[in-house]
């Protein structure tokens, strides 16, 4: 890696411009729509009422896979996304024209064991107002001894060790992935048998911000039915990949006040695909 260049990177605004359909489309992605007879599900893929769903602030104003640039001397096999993070400041319009402002924050030098690569989007609505933080981490596993910089945002720690307050499953469909690459995903290790099995995957993986909107689902759903304004923020560490087709079962742990720390597992495999979860709920 070329840490110098990396830490001299500057990104240009980008915007974007969605509409109703963009948002529908999103929530279809994470599975709204599964019950069309559920109001709280078509307050996100009817276009009387619409509502976008909070986790679509990691879709919009996406800078694109800009680690893939030579210039940057990322091996960019090997990267996979680790973490990610959104705090919403104000409710997020189902259609609109939206800025994303970014910055590479830290770079985390690991040695033998890679580099994290810590990255940070401010998305503005076209008036100025800032409407989400979003903060994502990018494991290099290509990359290390290259140096670091910056100060990281330190994780969450682990979850209670106890039963959690509630369980709630998620089916996903086998073209789930097919479906979510249309908000903007186009890495082919999610549509193509081939591009996977060179990224070391049996078979297409569910991209990982899918996972994230499921989980979103998930607790919106138990924790605040028909209120997504109430949803303020939300982490997660990605553990393992999910394949299209599995359950997603989210395992909800209620905490003081508005915190609550959540994870979630591939139900036909029992494996984590989501952990150290933690979300800022109003009541």
């Amino acid at each position: 890696m070329n840490l110098d260049t990396v830490r001299a990177h500057r990104f240009e605004p980008i915007w974007h411009e969605y509409d109703a359909r963009d948002a529908i489309l999103y929530a279809l992605g994470i599975g709204y729509g599964s019950d069309p007879l559920d109001p709280a599900q078509l307050d996100f893929v009817y276009e009387e009422g619409l509502k976008a769903v909070p986790s679509i602030c990691n879709v919009l104003a996406h800078p694109g896979f800009w680690a893939k640039d030579p210039k940057f001397g990322i091996r960019w096999m090997k990267i996979l996304h680790g973490e990610q993070a959104y705090e919403i400041h104000a409710p997020i319009p189902p259609a609109g024209r939206v800025r994303g402002e970014y910055e590479i924050q830290a770079v985390e030098d690991r040695g033998d064991k890679g580099a994290r690569l810590h990255q940070l989007k401010r998305l503005y609505a076209q008036d100025g107002t800032l409407l989400a933080t979003v903060r994502s981490v990018i494991v290099m596993r290509g990359d290390g001894g290259d140096g670091g910089f910056g100060e990281p945002t330190p994780a969450p720690g682990p979850l209670p060790d106890a039963a959690p307050d509630e369980v709630v499953e998620l089916p996903t469909l086998p073209q789930q992935a097919l479906i979510y690459r249309l908000s903007g995903d186009w890495n082919p290790i999610h549509a193509d048998p081939k591009a996977a099995k060179g990224g070391g995957f049996e078979a297409p993986i569910l991209h990982g911000l899918c996972t994230l909107g499921l989980a979103t689902r998930a607790l919106l759903q138990t924790c605040a039915p028909g209120r997504p304004e109430a949803l303020g923020a939300m982490f997660v560490r990605f553990s393992s990949p999910v394949f299209p087709g599995e359950t997603i079962v989210t395992e909800i742990f209620r905490g003081e006040g508005d915190e609550v720390r959540f994870r979630c597992r591939a139900k036909e495999r029992d494996v984590v695909v989501l952990d150290r979860g933690r979300a800022r709920i109003a009541a």
